[in-house]
């Protein structure tokens, strides 16, 4: 399985906190399609620092719980940390792979994943069948990936472009497929799932200061591939702080994709 390419700085935690506060405004419709509510178990499964657990972990309330899970050990103690901060005992978090999490089969009214198959080039296949599993018959896996080869700004900003091109040839190197996102059906699908469906949800940025692309919480990295120097970071970090001060705003637009897919109710809980 491929190492997830993101650090976990406060910056990237308080990226993943505005990534939940805009899933629960623009899916939340699609939520309750899945099944998303008061009294349900629900795996969040790449969870990260907990983000979308804990926000999910509100709606489920006491009858409920949620079930982090993540690989990066470094992700699962920051987000046992943010969930006692904010007093929640209905979440808890454990370190496992996308497609061995430990978790019981059938046992789960709802599986999600998030952002985690384009960093898992090769193993889609697996990481979905092995969700497909935790749901119970007549339970949902809901999937959720973008097409990152289609951001665009506007206007074009050339720091922008010059580290989206550094981080796409990372994960091309690692085999990683950057527009799985057009793939959620075909892959809940093959899981055996019924009932797909598959919804874009067009998403515009708009720039702010301290605001950073996912790739920047990839510069080390970058680094160590020998994708980009040190001096050429710098150049970056210098170029996005000329942006906070000078300008110019703006907008960055990409496209996400949401997927859904039910275990047919007559099966039997898979091993």
């Amino acid at each position: 399985m491929a190492e997830y390419s993101l650090a976990l700085s406060e910056a990237e935690v308080a990226r993943y906190r505005q990534m939940a506060e805009t899933a629960l405004k623009d899916e939340r419709e699609l939520w309750n399609a899945a099944g998303v509510r008061p009294g349900a178990r629900i795996a969040d499964v790449g969870c990260g620092p907990g983000a979308i657990s804990i926000v999910l972990a509100r709606i489920v309330g006491s009858r409920g719980y949620v079930q982090g899970v993540d690989r990066d050990l470094a992700a699962v103690s920051t987000a046992r940390r943010l969930a006692a901060r904010v007093g929640l005992t209905n979440v808890r978090f454990r370190q496992g792979d996308a497609d061995a999490t430990g978790l019981g089969p059938g046992s789960m009214d709802v599986v999600m994943m998030r952002h985690v198959l384009a960093h898992n080039g090769g193993h889609e296949r697996s990481i979905v069948g092995h969700l497909a599993s935790l749901a119970r018959p007549g339970g949902c896996v809901y999937l959720v990936d973008i097409d990152a080869e289609g951001i665009r700004s506007e206007p074009v900003i050339p720091v922008l472009e010059d580290l989206n091109t550094a981080y796409r040839a990372l994960h091309a190197r690692r085999g990683n497929d950057l527009s799985v996102g057009l793939r959620l059906g075909e892959l809940l699908a093959g899981a055996g799932l019924e009932a797909v469906e598959v919804h874009e949800r067009p998403q515009v940025l708009t720039s702010r200061p301290g605001l950073r692309p996912p790739a920047w919480a990839a510069r080390e990295l970058l680094v160590a591939e020998g994708l980009a120097t040190r001096e050429r970071v710098e150049e970056w970090g210098a170029a996005f702080e000329r942006l906070d001060r000078e300008g110019p705003r703006f907008d960055l637009f990409l496209s996400q994709y949401c997927a859904l897919g039910r275990r047919p109710a007559g099966d039997a809980a898979a091993g």
